[in-house]
């Protein structure tokens, strides 16, 4: 026993190295050379499903009729090469039972068993039309069309009888689609006639009912829109078919029938055929010929056009993109195989172990939609043939892998005394001893964790080389994780050591943010705001002190609602240090800090007092405008002034002109004391003048700097005449008294004609 055991090994071991290096698999995998199809049976005839398999001998061979092993009967034989025969098929026998069905091949050797893809057989079946044609009654040059519809297995063909002979195919006005319609264009009076569908198949041949088609006169010169009369079905076939779509347009003038995709993509070229005057073939379709197709029917050379439209399903069965690789693995580690397919409808997966179906659980999963197999911790129980079956509507497929399980002697023993214990709320210890037996060729230990509430594929590992713990980082807080060991030699994995259960540390809050302010010269208001980012908080904890003062004041509690308090009575020269916590059931999390000057507080909010802007400038606005009214006033007595003094010069000028006696002279004293007393008088005011003007214009040069500032935009006339003011008041402070008196003891002349305006004007 033990001898047949190591030669079976060490087969497999040379396969798995013929594996590696050459890429040839190892016969005593079990491959399938030939797997049973499915098949139309007849009703009554003997009927052979083949199958043949490679592997190390000696094989045995079995056949399953819908999952149960058929035994050998009168009915059923198993060839030598592994074929079955039914030697009587019958869709229904005596019994009760039937001969359809799905049929595998089992095969099996001392490696393992294996099963064939599912071959489903059904027998040849002729059912009644349940679509007749139907009676027509046509124009001449029109279109007629008559439909049956039979369901048959196989497919029944149908073909056209007219008045009880075939009809001839070859007129290229005569269309016989495959579906069961007969399509004739252009009709004539000859047309007319009895017509009659027949269908035939293994299981027979039938003849559906006649119907009349009958032709009257043309009107083919009357203008008729274009219609569609029948338009493109959906269908859904399978790959490497042939798909019918069929459109039959009229209208006069006969209209152009064309086709299109609806998303626009090409119809292509490749495969594409137009039957009769409309009707689009597509041969040995693929899933890229799935879509929507768009029948229509222009009137020649316009713009008018009729549609319709059918969809088309084109179905792939199922294929692998990646099939299950054999592999060998050691006892106690992982054992992972990837099983990918793909077809249309999407390929559902499921896994067989020697045959049966694979229930996953314990540590046995399957994952991603069971493309994924993995066995933890294998022992020798695992050690099978797996196979990966992929099956969509469109049928099926299977791929088959092994699993060898490699012994070795000398492998460590179970690490014992394994423990865990909470250092923080994201970190766990584990320890454990070395084995009691086996520990010299020892190169490292993996601990495995999870989870408790996690499944077992969900588990992780880490590698300790030399020590006897690890601590494990970054967990969740307050939560239960599972731990065990496995000590690992060159040759393999000891047992995996007994699990400890250990949860970490709850945690406490997060530091809240803090934020403080001068309330007045004595209090600073705390304002806070809780941190979610770590534990729930029960409450806060605020303490202060003096800067640099050794003991903190508090702590002052408050519940988990409350985020502002007010600390009163405080040295408005000194600043303060202030602290604050939150905390729950786990204890204190770590503080804010926050350092307040009173004393720069109340500077600064001292300094930060805004001045009443708007009172000031109205005051000054004021005092402005009572400068300036003052100004105009005096202004206006120097004009008044000026217009006097200027007003008597022309009158004595004048009365010199008119009066050329002698007294003329003495009137010109006499209007010279006069103008004496006039002039003492001026020169009286116009020494007040300079007095007053100093203070006066000293004061509007800063009016108007100020006026400048207060009004962005002044009016420029006003300014222009403001300084012509300025201008002539200063030249009537500063003439001189003898000047004046000088002007007026010249004697006087008569002006030249036209010359009064000079004379006015020096």
């Amino acid at each position: 026993m033990a001898s047949a055991r190591r030669r079976r090994l060490g087969a497999c071991f040379l396969g798995v190295l013929l594996n590696a290096i050459t890429g040839v698999m190892c016969e005593a995998e079990l491959s399938f050379a030939l797997e049973p199809r499915d098949i139309i049976a007849v009703q009554e005839q003997p009927l052979v499903l083949h199958c043949q398999v490679n592997g190390i001998p000696p094989v045995t061979m079995q056949w399953r009729h819908n999952g149960l092993l058929l035994t050998r009967d009168q009915h059923h034989a198993t060839f030598i090469n592994g074929s079955l025969l039914i030697g009587h098929f019958l869709k229904t026998r005596s019994d009760g039972s039937s001969d359809e069905g799905d049929y595998e091949c089992v095969a099996q050797n001392a490696f393992g068993l294996v099963v064939s893809r599912k071959a489903r057989i059904l027998a040849a079946t002729m059912a009644d039309f349940h679509v007749q044609p139907e009676s027509v009654h046509v124009e001449e040059s029109g279109v007629a069309r008559f439909q049956c519809q039979i369901h048959g297995l196989p497919e029944p063909v149908i073909s056209w009888e007219k008045d009880s002979r075939p009809v001839d195919t070859k007129n290229e006005r005569f269309t016989l689609l495959p579906t069961g319609v007969l399509q004739i264009t252009g009709v004539r009076d000859e047309d007319s006639g009895q017509f009659c569908c027949v269908a035939h198949n293994s299981a027979g041949v039938k003849h559906s009912a006649e119907a009349l088609l009958s032709v009257s006169g043309s009107q083919s010169s009357v203008y008729k829109e274009p219609m569609i009369l029948v338009g493109p079905e959906n269908l859904t076939l399978t790959v490497h078919q042939t798909a019918i779509l069929e459109c039959v347009a009229t209208g006069y003038p006969r209209p152009i029938v064309s086709w299109s995709r609806l998303d626009g993509r090409p119809i292509g070229v490749e495969g594409i055929q137009v039957l009769g005057t409309g009707n689009l073939m597509i041969s040995d379709v693929g899933v890229q010929h799935s879509g929507v197709y768009v029948c229509a029917a222009n009137k020649p050379g316009t713009r008018v056009r009729r549609t319709a439209q059918g969809r088309l399903v084109v179905q792939a069965p199922a294929e692998f993109v990646q099939p299950p690789q054999s592999i060998a693995r050691p006892v106690g580690t992982t054992a992972i195989f990837t099983c990918q397919a793909q077809g249309e409808p999407e390929p559902q997966l499921t896994w067989l172990k020697n045959g049966q179906i694979l229930e996953p659980g314990g540590h046995v999963k399957l994952r991603n939609n069971n493309s994924t197999l993995t066995i933890y911790g294998i022992s020798q129980d695992d050690e099978a043939i797996y196979q990966c079956i992929a099956e969509n509507s469109a049928g099926s497929t299977q791929a088959s892998a092994r699993l060898t399980v490699l012994l070795a002697d000398g492998l460590p023993g179970v690490p014992a005394h394994v423990q865990a214990e909470a250092l923080s709320p994201t970190a766990i210890r584990v320890s454990w001893r070395e084995p009691n037996q086996n520990t010299q060729d020892i190169i490292g230990y993996v601990l495995h964790f999870r989870r408790t509430s996690d499944p077992a594929e969900k588990e992780h590992e880490t590698v300790s080389k030399v020590t006897l713990q690890q601590v494990i980082r970054d967990l969740e807080p307050s939560t239960s994780y599972t731990f065990y060991v496995k000590a690992y030699t060159s040759h393999g994995a000891s047992e995996p050591s007994g699990s400890v259960t250990e949860s970490t540390r709850g945690e406490v809050p997060a530091p809240p943010s803090l934020r403080t302010k001068a309330v007045n010269s004595s209090a600073i208001q705390a304002t806070w705001e809780p941190s979610f980012k770590m534990g729930q908080h029960h409450g806060f904890r605020l303490f202060y002190k003096r800067a640099h003062a050794a003991q903190f004041t508090g702590p002052i509690t408050f519940p988990r609602n409350v985020t502002q308090y007010n600390i009163t009575r405080l040295d408005p020269a000194l600043a303060y240090e202030i602290k604050l916590l939150a905390f729950n059931q786990h204890g204190d999390g770590n503080s804010t800090t926050r350092v307040v000057s009173l004393q720069e507080a109340v500077e600064k909010s001292v300094s930060d007092v805004p001045c009443d802007c708007v009172k000031d400038e109205q005051g000054r606005t004021s005092t402005t405008g009572i400068v300036i009214g003052i100004h105009i006033g005096v202004t206006c007595i120097i004009f008044c002034i000026l217009f006097l003094v200027f007003s008597y010069r022309g009158r004595l000028k004048m009365c010199k002109a008119i009066q050329a006696t002698p007294q003329a002279r003495s009137g010109a004293v006499l209007e010279s004391s006069s103008s004496s007393q006039g002039a003492a008088g001026l020169t009286g005011t116009a020494r007040r003048a300079p007095e007053v003007n100093g203070s006066v214009a000293g004061k509007k040069v800063e009016d108007s700097n100020e006026l400048e500032r207060l009004f962005t935009q002044p009016n420029m006339q006003e300014a222009s005449l403001s300084d012509s003011y300025v201008l002539n008041e200063a030249r009537l402070s500063t003439i001189p008294l003898d000047r004046v008196a000088v002007e007026r003891e010249m004697p006087f002349r008569e002006p030249p004609a036209g010359g009064a305006g000079q004379q006015e004007q020096g």
